[in-house]
């Protein structure tokens, strides 16, 4: 396997200094580049831009399995390419993520977040009142009370200077306007003090005022100096020396700057840790000040993590998001279950690069047709599994973890034609439906339609979802055999109570369609197996759970609605007797506003399931 290239090869790694294309390619076949490559496939830390990236890596896992006969047979099929393309990683300071890894943005996307955090008008008012004029009062009312103790003991010319400092101070602090309110204490017994500075008394109006103010500022914070005036100035000292959250943010932003913008991030705590002493030393801000919330949201939105961990956290809020994040696992989802846990983080970051480039050689317009046809992914295929079944596999998972995180939410969109893309390469005939259900100007309804609604009909009749609704499904069947596209359309239209009106643009009519398919979730138990792990009944609960929160909208109620009946209908009597205990044992002690938003619904769907 090594090709001596007449030169001393470098021995600092990938990429060497100065090699480049067939260079390159020699020394990465040499004794050491080869176990430099084992090496970076043990800890992750490269990066493929391109799939052609990964070849050598590939080179380097075959050789290292014992199959030499088959590293060879790749090394010679790359060969009359080598000075043209290049097969070698780049390091990566960070690991490639594993197979099962998603991210929901990117470490460039959450940098983007954090640079844009400015300065909060508001906040940095209330540090200047508390850092500048607060003081500055507590010197104002602290002369008065001198005054009013003993009006001589005050020289005029300290009045002056404290007028002048006034003066530097509102020049050179804009934020804060508290002051410059002509009824404000401190405007009065500044007005007070201009009065006594230029030799003249006050007049008997203004002099009750300042009495009243000097009162008021004394009753409401105490004697400058008294314990009670301490502890309040020293917690309000303690607040104003809090960092901004803009400055942590720009610290956070520096931390994230190494990482690959085009990843999420590995280790949340390491990016939004305490300020650090060094830290400290370089920003100014103090060292151990905690990250705020809102900066470790926007991380927290980057951790690259399996989906599981990412629902469980909430990095995952909803349904539309889950669908925001399934290409990433679908477009590698060839690479799931490979026994050597470096070779499939290798093959999945191979799938990943081809989603974003677009290279001649090798390529073909079907993304994982293209991807497995590469030679290095063909030389490792015989490892890895059936794409087949990884992808039956991801398609029900998706669906699953759909139903048990938000099972009042129903299939989106985007995870609907996610689930679209990976259905063909399960090998199933899966017909996913997607909105608009009709085109808007021809009216033309989706293929789809029919299909959808024969999977409900073929598992929902007799169950209390046709009876809660009044579903006719005997019809719903006739038209689906007829592929009568035309009359399910008025058939929606009729349920509505709308004759007439288009599929395309009727709410009214579109909801009739929701009910009439469940929207995919009878397409995703009949043809992919669904049953969430938490069981029907559980799934259920979480459904009406979902109902009594969006009590309050009720179109999005009802669409929470339509899921509880579809999860029930799909338990067996006793657990449906068990769930309408326990929905009627919540609706109990709901406020009584939200039990009557529910108490129609509810009776109809005991009367459906008697």
């Amino acid at each position: 396997m090594n090709e001596n290239t007449g030169q001393q090869p470098p021995t600092v790694g990938i990429p060497a200094p100065g090699l480049s294309g067939a260079d390159l390619f020699a020394h990465c076949l040499t004794d050491d580049g080869l176990a430099r490559l084992e090496s970076l496939l043990d800890s992750g830390r490269y990066e493929v831009r391109a799939p052609e990236h990964a070849a050598l890596l590939c080179v380097a896992w075959l050789r290292r399995a014992g199959e030499d006969a088959a590293a060879a047979a790749l090394v010679a099929e790359l060969r009359p390419f080598a000075s043209e393309v290049r097969f070698a990683p780049y390091p990566a300071e960070q690991a490639v993520p594993g197979p099962d890894a998603v991210h929901r943005l990117t470490v460039g996307e959450a940098a983007g977040g954090l640079a844009r955090r400015a300065p909060r008008r508001a906040v940095e008012a209330q540090r200047e009142a508390l850092t500048v004029w607060r003081p500055f009062e507590d010197e104002l009312l602290g002369l008065w009370l001198r005054v009013e103790a003993d009006p001589q003991a005050v020289p005029r010319a300290e009045g002056a200077a404290l007028l002048a400092r006034y003066r530097e101070l509102a020049a050179a602090h804009t934020r804060c306007t508290r002051h410059l309110n002509p009824k404000s204490n401190t405007a009065v017994l500044l007005r007070g003090l201009e009065e006594s500075a230029e030799g003249r008394e006050p007049t008997p109006g203004l002099a009750g005022r300042v009495r009243h103010a000097v009162a008021s500022m004394v009753a409401v914070r105490g004697r400058p100096g008294s314990a009670e005036h301490t502890r309040l100035r020293r917690e309000q000292a303690r607040q104003a020396a809090l960092p901004a959250h803009h400055d942590l943010a720009a610290l956070v932003l520096r931390r994230l700057a190494p990482l690959a913008v085009d990843r999420g991030a590995t280790d949340e705590r390491v990016l939004t840790g305490p300020v650090t002493a060094e830290e400290a030393r370089c920003s100014g801000l103090p060292a151990g000040a905690e990250v705020p919330p809102s900066v470790r949201g926007t991380v927290a939105a980057a951790l690259t993590a399996p989906l599981r961990t990412l629902l469980q956290s909430a990095a995952v809020p909803s349904a539309e998001v889950l669908g925001e994040v399934a290409g990433q696992l679908i477009a590698a989802h060839p690479a799931q279950e490979y026994a050597d846990e470096a070779l499939g983080r290798l093959v999945a970051a191979v799938y990943r690069a081809g989603r974003s480039h677009r290279y001649a050689l090798w390529w073909s317009r079907e993304h994982h047709e293209r991807i497995a046809a590469l030679p290095w992914v063909r030389a490792v295929a015989p490892w890895g599994p059936d794409p087949s079944v990884e992808a039956r596999a991801m398609l029900r998972m998706f669906a699953e973890e759909c139903v048990e995180a938000f099972p009042g939410a129903g299939l989106p969109n985007l995870l609907a034609r996610a689930l679209s893309g990976l259905a063909p390469l399960a090998g199933l005939p899966v017909p996913f439906l997607t909105e608009p259900f009709a085109d808007a100007y021809s009216g033309r309804t989706s293929p789809d339609l029919l299909p959808a609604a024969r999977a409900a009909a073929e598992l929902l009749s007799g169950t209390a979802y046709e009876r809660y609704h009044g579903i006719d499904y005997a019809e719903v069947l006739r038209l689906a055999a007829a592929r009568d596209h035309e009359g399910f359309a008025k058939l929606c239209a009729e349920r509505a109570g709308r004759p007439g009106r288009p599929l395309a643009v009727d709410a009214a009519v579109i909801e009739q369609a929701r009910i009439l398919t469940t929207f995919n979730l009878a397409t995703l138990v009949r043809y992919a197996g669904v049953s969430p792990r938490t069981g029907w009944d559980g799934a259920a609960r979480g459904a009406f759970a979902t109902a009594v929160r969006r009590a309050a909208t009720p179109a999005r109620r009802a669409y929470a609605w339509r899921q509880l009946l579809f999860h029930l209908s799909l338990c067996d009597a006793v657990e449906q007797a068990r769930v309408l205990a326990w929905i009627d044992d919540r609706a109990a002690r709901l406020p009584a506003r939200t039990a009557g938003g529910i108490a129609a619904p509810l009776t109809a769907l005991r009367r459906a399931t008697a």
